[in-house]
This record gives structure tokens, C-alpha cells and sequence, in this order.
């Protein structure tokens, strides 16, 4: 088992009860002068580990830039193909608690995408690498149709983005 450590995004969360109260309490994830996202550290401290696992997932850099005080930079191009390939890996996987794992954090990112007028592809990704899904469940999960899957996942987005701040 691979321990990863998230000790740099700790930054001012590991220091005394003095600094925590001069600290600011939120972070911004920004599209040039566009503010996307503005969470609470922890918020964003969850989603910058998730950021890591999932770029580790799909095998692409996600264009979100490191938070250097209090903010960070999103490369629309490098995002947009993270967002897709994301969006890829998660129609493919058909394993129940693997996509329910998932499924916030793919939210999260469609939110973001849309605050940044990306416009993601949700067609069938003809189940790329070879045609196969991955990470089979056995038994396996139920099918859904093709547009209930994208459906749901852009009414939870959709949902989500009422409680994201900008």
C-alpha cells in the first residue's frame, strides 16, 4: 500500500491557534480575473488531495495550479481535457462504490467547468483504452441508459453549485 502525503497543503492548518486566527478562512481558485470557487480552507484543502488522486486516475495533469497564497490558477486548456478525460474514466467505471467515490468530486469539477464556460463533452466515450470498462464489480452494477447517466451527473453539479461560493 502507497502512502501519499499531503503535508503541502497543510500550510497554515499545522501551525499554533494564533496564526490560525490571522490565517484567511478561504481560498480562491481563479480563471485569470474570474473567481470559480471561493471554499473554506478545508474544503479546499479536500479537494486539492482529491485534485492529486484524480490526475494519478486519468494520467493528466488537471491544470489546476498550486494554491500559493490563498489562491490558484486554472489553465483553461489543460482543464478542459482533465474535465473530459474525467468525465471518461467515470462513464467507464462500473464499479458501484468506485463511482459513488468519485462522484462528488466529478461534480465539483463540472461546476467549475461551467463557471469557466468550458463546455465538457458528455457523449459516450466509445469506451476508450480498448472498449472495456474498468474496474468491473462483480456482480456488476446495474446499466443505466446513456442519457440518465449524464443527466444525473449534471443535476448533482447543478446542485452542488448553489452551496460554491464565488
Amino acid at each position: 500500500m502507497t502512502v501519499m502525503s499531503v503535508a503541502h497543503y497543510a500550510g497554515p492548518y499545522d501551525q499554533h491557534e494564533e496564526a490560525r486566527e490571522e490565517a484567511a478562512v478561504s481560498q480562491y481558485f481563479d480563471m485569470g480575473d474570474q473567481t470559480l470557487w471561493n471554499p473554506s480552507n478545508g474544503a479546499s484543502r479536500l479537494f486539492m488531495s482529491q485534485v492529486n488522486v484524480y490526475q494519478t486516475e486519468v494520467g493528466l495533469p488537471s491544470g489546476i495550479g498550486p494554491m500559493k497564497a490563498d489562491e490558484c490558477q486554472i489553465d483553461p486548456t489543460i482543464f478542459k481535457t482533465f474535465v473530459d478525460a474525467l468525465l471518461a474514466w467515470h462513464r467507464r467505471t462500473s464499479h458501484a462504490v468506485m463511482a459513488a467515490l468519485s462522484e462528488g468530486f466529478v461534480a465539483t469539477v463540472l461546476v467549475l467547468a461551467e463557471r469557466a464556460g468550458i463546455e465538457v463533452n458528455w457523449q459516450p466515450a466509445d469506451f476508450a483504452e480498448g472498449g472495456e470498462l474498468k474496474d468491473v464489480q462483480v456482480p456488476t452494477a446495474p446499466d443505466s441508459a446513456e442519457g440518465a447517466w449524464a443527466a444525473a451527473l449534471q443535476q448533482k453539479s447543478r446542485e452542488l453549485g448553489r452551496f460554491m461560493a464565488t
